[in-house]
């Protein structure tokens, strides 16, 4: 191997969602920080399928076109590859490291998973190196994947998206993000608005902000927003877009039926909402968080801990907040990359 690859990773994105592909680039970005040289290979969506086994499918396929392209192209092999999520890693060129949110054997039960979690449990054996996003996440793994020294939490950095914008006026009452709208049970979050509003909890021009989504995704999806009060769809938005109106709104509130991660709850407690939402299984990261911030805006009464945070929010959860977040620090991410990940990953 020349010397000019001795540090040089290839990392391969599924990227299926915002998040995913947020998540990878700011890996990238810290694996650079640290001296790495890092080509992101981005998996290019295929078309919508009815199946989730067709689609992991599908996905898998987009993913091994990616990665053996960029092997193609490069003028030397890459000292290490990563794959981003298990589904990229199925139909892998060659082994690498996995790192994942939330493995198929947690999140593809029954027959949704038929043919994803043996393989899966035979690439998370195979693989190098394994880097779940949170303990929760290697949790739920297949128990010959956490054998050994092979695995390493390294969770997504998260950060404030406007330190000096921190302080501006809260003109929207609540925001939520329904990419996925029945997975993230957006039905249930749209019964507690109007619950909260039938009570007149809030002043008569407060507004839910439903993002990451579209009223044609919404319909396709069987939610039908024609008697919903104060709720406006966003449909597409950047990120920067998205952040800012995070940034004006004064909580968060979701009711995912399954919560893999929970990037999107995490960002907004970055950018000073309360957190209010129903548990949820999975390796939701921000759960645990957001009932030591306070208990009372965490249960199944939605409407009640919603409520309770527009008209009685508890002072100092923002400072507690940002306290609670220091582990997800992109100066602690990239501490552990470069004094963890890279040793490790280039050995």
């Amino acid at each position: 191997m020349r010397p000019e690859h001795a540090r040089s990773v290839l990392i391969v994105s599924l990227g299926s969602t915002e998040g995913l592909r947020r998540a990878d680039r700011e890996l990238a970005d810290s694996m650079r920080r640290a001296g790495a040289d890092v080509e992101l290979a981005q998996a290019q969506a295929p078309a919508v399928l009815p199946t989730l086994m067709l689609t992991d499918l599908a996905w898998a396929r987009a993913a091994r076109t990616a990665a053996v392209g960029a092997l193609a192209l490069r003028a030397g092999e890459p000292r290490a590859v990563l794959y981003s999520s298990t589904t990229a890693a199925m139909l892998w060129p060659r082994p690498g490291a996995i790192r994942f949110d939330a493995p198929a054997a947690g999140n593809r039960r029954g027959r949704h998973g038929l043919w994803q979690r043996p393989l899966e449990r035979r690439r998370l054996e195979q693989a190098p190196l394994l880097l779940p996003w949170s303990e929760g996440a290697l949790r739920e793994s297949p128990p010959g994947a956490r054998r050994g020294q092979r695995a390493l939490v390294l969770p997504v950095a998260v950060e404030p998206s406007d330190p000096g914008g921190m302080a501006q006026a809260r003109d929207v009452a609540a925001i939520t993000y329904a990419a996925n709208p029945r997975k993230k049970g957006l039905d249930r979050v749209l019964d507690a608005w109007q619950r909260v509003r039938a009570q007149r909890h809030g002043d008569s021009s407060d507004e839910l902000l439903v993002a990451g989504t579209s009223e044609q995704e919404l319909r396709s999806a069987g939610l039908d927003l024609a008697g919903a009060e104060n709720v406006r769809v966003l449909g597409g938005l950047s990120g920067e877009q998205y952040r800012a109106l995070v940034r004006r709104a004064r909580v968060f509130v979701c009711a995912p039926r399954r919560e893999d991660y929970g990037i999107a709850q995490l960002e907004a407690l970055a950018d000073g909402c309360l957190l209010v939402s129903t548990p949820a299984p999975g390796p939701y990261a921000a759960l645990p968080i957001a009932r030591e911030l306070d208990p009372r805006l965490v249960g199944d009464d939605l409407a009640g801990a919603l409520a309770t945070a527009l008209q009685d929010p508890l002072p100092g959860y923002r400072e507690r907040a940002a306290e609670a977040l220091a582990p997800f620090a992109r100066r602690e991410v990239d501490r552990t990359v470069a004094e963890q990940l890279l040793p490790r990953l280039l050995a």
